[in-house]
């Protein structure tokens, strides 16, 4: 088998990771988003600390990316917050499709971050993503509404995250260390409003947030894994399984059914990451 179709599977499992985290955090019931962040975040640096202890390397952090690291971990918490409270409020695959909209906003930032100018077709695509996100936010006066932007804050979030993540990638930063530092982040965050308003659980509840933690790491690992198999922009399209994934689960499992709004949003955002796909892979080779 191909690195590209090793590369397919391991994004395509990603996105099955990812929307059982969803899944399993709508789940877990009525309980404190910073709460649920907490345990998503726990199992997560734990299990990289792990990965770290077994490396030659152990930790290390040059001097230089201690910036880019913070920005990280300040947006990549942000982001998965709003994502979290998303989650609880509306269907898990409008909450999805909200998240994937962090590609484009990557787009956007590395202009500002990275210096890198994007071209035509790239803005061409951001604007029909962003425009089929009005589809899935549908402005209003109410609560929806609401609940929506939160999660597109957390695809905002995401996508900034991602833009650190990448500059600090190229100063040789290890992946198992940006992500215990940002589980650590996380917790240190999110452990205050554990303090003060916890919320005691069920065996569970419990069960169904460590699941979280333990499918969010998994996509986490095997999407890390997808892209040292093939280039992102071979594969990059196919983290968009993930929204597939989450609207059977939610279908299945949650009796949700996306409106005809929600499904045309997900028709033209996923359209126009297939179309910069499409072009990256045949216009520059």
């Amino acid at each position: 088998m191909s690195n590209k179709k090793h590369g397919i599977i391991y994004i395509i499992l990603a996105g099955l990771f990812f929307s059982l985290m969803t899944f399993f955090v709508r789940i877990s019931g009525d309980l404190p988003t910073m709460q649920k962040a907490f345990f998503r975040n726990a199992v997560a640096g734990i299990v990289a600390v792990a990965v770290l202890l077994r490396s030659e390397e152990k930790l290390h952090i040059k001097k230089e990316s201690f910036h880019d690291l913070f920005m990280r971990c300040v947006c990549g918490t942000t982001g998965l917050i709003c994502n979290f409270y998303a989650i609880d409020k509306l269907a898990i695959s409008d909450a999805n499709i909200l998240n994937k909209l962090s590609p484009f906003f990557a787009i956007l930032m590395s202009y500002f971050i990275l210096k890198e100018k994007a071209n035509k077709v790239e803005w061409i695509s951001v604007f029909i993503a962003f425009t089929g996100a009005l589809f899935v936010i549908k402005p209003s006066f109410d609560m929806h509404f609401v609940y929506a932007f939160i999660g597109l804050i957390g695809g905002f979030g995401a996508g900034i995250a991602y833009t650190y993540v990448r500059r600090l990638g190229t100063r040789g930063e290890r992946g198992p260390v940006i992500v215990m530092c940002f589980s650590i982040f996380s917790c240190i965050v999110t452990f205050p409003f554990i303090l003060f308003s916890y919320v005691p659980m069920t065996g569970i509840q419990f069960l169904y947030l460590i699941l979280a933690g333990a499918c969010a790491t998994g996509g986490q690992f095997s999407i890390t894994k997808a892209y040292t198999k093939a280039p992102a922009k071979e594969i990059s399209v196919f983290d968009y399984s993930q929204v597939i994934f989450a609207a059977l689960l939610g279908f299945f499992f949650l009796d949700q059914i996306p409106d005809y709004l929600s499904i045309i949003g997900y028709i033209i955002i996923i359209g126009s990451a297939l179309f910069k796909w499409w072009y990256i892979n045949h216009h520059q080779k």
